[in-house]
């Protein structure tokens, strides 16, 4: 049986992605700047008491009762990893990584990019065995933020470099997935991970099926979540598997207003996760107390390998391979850049903060870890942002090149 062919995607598309990726930014900032105001003043036992309270409930064999930052965490982050989930099916399928030619640059360079921060962790932490778990914690790009500092850059950038940029921060973010999955899931338990394969296999056959109405898909997600928690596996891990089972055909095979589940789904997550579901994980994970704090709290192994995997190795890592791809022909530079537009784009791309403090809370338990883990994120993020942003604005003028050449590439 001949598939349909995907739903065309306006230009439009793309331009509202990254205007409300970029809104989500700002947001974000602030909710950082909100969450170090108050972990540093008076109100910081209230804050640390409420994330540490217990919720939730029992009905029959079913138990749940997390701590507050835990529900955000393994709660709300899971409706953040689905959003993440359909931009990865979307783009592969639809989109910027669609297609071996596309894929190349931002491929290339999103190794480069996960690699050179973990080897300089790695190489800073090797006389402190305890601390290697957190290897991959400088390894993400928080695309929010990065996009959000672009946009105060206006047409100083080339659109071509936004679509670089947000290809290469979703493979990072496929790329945290499966470091998540293999190295940071704890104790199997094997009825839960036995269930939740079970409710992923029905998922597969729903969409094989031609289920096209989202309700069904999000009804057994949410029992996938359940089962996904209480496996051992990270429980934001079935966000993703849940939205690679999102149907990318569209509902109204053959005309001309023909809208596909998973951009149905993707559209109405953006703003919400954006907005505030994001926001919510910066508040809760971003407050750390500088009570007692110096700069020889930043020389310590954990932030310092941290600060520097973010700000040296992201830099290194993505420039450096998107470098060699472009010399050697592999890759071309994106339409209507340059080199120093290139560099710094990928020092924007050590700006680490949503999944950098993700990947740090799951890498350690015990407090003072953890803080360190967030003065490294908060260090190497800033420094990233500003050089970064110094950078592009002193080497780009305002153009009024056409922008939508990029955009219609999608």
């Amino acid at each position: 049986m001949t598939q349909p062919a995907l739903p065309h995607r306006p230009a439009s598309f793309l331009q509202a992605f990254l205007r409300s990726e970029a809104l989500g930014g700002y947001v974000l900032m602030a909710a950082a700047l909100v969450a170090l105001i108050v972990a540093n003043s008076p109100a910081a036992p209230a804050y640390f008491d409420v994330l540490g309270a217990k919720l939730g409930f029992e009905l029959g064999p079913v138990v749940l009762k997390e701590t507050v930052l835990h529900w955000i965490n393994d709660g709300l982050m899971a409706v953040f990893f689905l959003l993440v989930g359909l931009e990865i099916k979307r783009e592969v399928l639809d989109g910027q990584l669609r297609g071996v030619s596309r894929i190349v640059l931002p491929g290339v360079a999103a190794v480069g990019g996960m690699v050179m921060p973990a080897l300089i962790y790695v190489l800073l932490n090797m006389g402190t065995p305890d601390t290697l778990r957190g290897w991959a914690i400088p390894a993400a790009t928080d695309i929010a933020f990065a996009l959000g500092i672009l946009a105060l850059l206006g047409s100083r950038v080339p659109t071509s470099l936004k679509i670089f940029l947000t290809a290469l921060a979703i493979l990072d973010d496929l790329g945290a997935i499966v470091i998540i999955a293999l190295f940071y899931t704890s104790e199997l338990q094997v009825f839960a991970l036995a269930m939740a394969g079970a409710l992923l296999a029905c998922l597969f056959l729903m969409n094989r099926a031609g289920v096209l109405r989202l309700t069904p898909y999000l009804l057994v997600g949410a029992v996938l979540w359940y089962f996904v928690l209480k496996s051992g596996v990270h429980a934001t891990l079935a966000g993703v598997a849940l939205a690679l089972t999102i149907p990318l055909r569209p509902r109204n095979q053959g005309k001309p207003d023909a809208h596909s589940p998973l951009h149905d789904l993707e559209h109405a997550l953006h703003k919400p996760v954006a907005l505030l579901i994001v926001p919510i994980f910066g508040f809760a994970n971003a407050g750390v107390s500088f009570a007692g704090m110096g700069l020889a709290s930043l020389a310590q192994p954990v932030p310092l390998g941290v600060a520097l995997g973010l700000f040296l190795g992201k830099q290194l890592g993505v420039f450096g391979f998107a470098w060699l791809a472009i010399k050697s022909g592999m890759a071309s530079l994106p339409r209507h850049s340059t080199f120093t537009q290139l560099y710094g784009v990928s020092l924007l791309c050590g700006i680490g903060f949503t999944m950098s403090l993700f990947i740090g809370a799951l890498a350690f338990t015990d407090a003072a870890t953890v803080d360190a883990t967030k003065i490294g994120v908060l260090a190497g993020s800033l420094a990233s942002a500003v050089i970064g942003f110094l950078l592009l604005r002193g080497s780009s003028a305002p153009t009024t090149q056409a922008a939508p050449d990029a955009v219609r590439q999608g």
